[in-house]
């Protein structure tokens, strides 16, 4: 009786640490994309020159979206091995974002022009994992375009309206921040290609260049984009250091450039008067 008694104790110690470790939330260690999601709705409120209870559901919104993508994704790179905990917290920040997506589009239908696009690069993404190609630059681009689309989203929102320049600001968004996966890879040497980040700066700037000239953007907005051509420049510079530093100062080193970019960038858009 003993023996069992021990037993059975075991067994539902066993249940009650499985239990609690189901019900531990999952959260992205990816905090880099957080910052691009920050830069991207106050960005998008700046442009909007207003911020209501909409433009913070739209927030809120998209940081469940991009938490749903996490546990997904770490649950088919390991589909021979099922965890409901992933896909439990998955389903979580699905349902509310989803929740909160449809609330929105009632308010904004024109939000669901953004919800096709963001639904196009997760269903690009979900492929990109399937084929071991997560973290490969072009998918990876899919996934700052779409975390981007806070821009519009929040704009959106906001004013129940889209414009060109929003539009503008979305893809500046994406060249700036897609801009750190050159730097980031020069760390590796099975990535290390100097040239493919001259290539994606040159083509970034004249894309940049050419939305001035159309007017969707304004030359204080477009200027922002310098942040990333001087980031870029320093990193060539301390190359060798930039490459063997832990990566915590490399990303104390990211965060700042982002930081200034963001705050130039959302200052251009506001109003010469509050």
């Amino acid at each position: 009786m003993i023996g069992f008694a021990t037993a059975s104790d075991v067994s539902k110690q066993q249940l009650q640490i499985n239990f609690k470790t189901w019900l531990r939330p999952t959260f992205s260690p990816e905090h880099g994309v957080l910052l691009v999601l920050f830069g991207s709705v106050v960005t998008g409120s700046a442009l909007a020159q207003a911020w209501n209870y909409c433009t913070t559901l739209a927030f809120v919104c998209a940081f469940f979206a991009l938490q749903a993508e996490h546990p997904l994704v770490v649950q088919i790179k390991q589909r021979s091995t099922w965890k409901p905990r992933f896909l439990i917290w998955s389903g979580i920040y699905g349902v509310i974002a989803i929740v909160i997506a449809t609330w929105l589009w009632f308010q904004s239908p024109i939000l669901v022009w953004i919800y096709v696009l963001a639904l196009i690069a997760f269903i690009a993404d979900v492929v990109a994992v399937l084929q071991k190609k997560h973290k490969s630059i072009l998918n990876e681009l899919v996934i700052f375009a779409a975390i981007c689309l806070s821009t519009p989203l929040a704009y959106a929102a906001t004013t129940h309206s889209l414009c060109v320049e929003v539009i503008a600001v979305w893809l500046l968004n994406t060249l700036f921040f897609g801009s750190a996966i050159f730097t980031i890879k020069l760390r590796r040497k099975k990535t290390s290609s100097l040239m493919l980040g001259v290539t994606y700066h040159a083509i970034a700037t004249t894309i940049i260049t050419g939305f001035y000239f159309l007017g969707w953007l304004n030359i204080f907005t477009a200027l922002a984009f310098v942040v990333a051509l001087i980031k870029f420049a320093v990193v060539i510079g301390i190359r060798s250091w930039y490459c063997k530093a832990r990566f915590q100062y490399v990303a104390v080193f990211e965060t700042r450039f982002a930081l200034i970019y963001v705050a130039i960038a959302a200052i251009s858009v506001l109003p010469a008067h509050l």
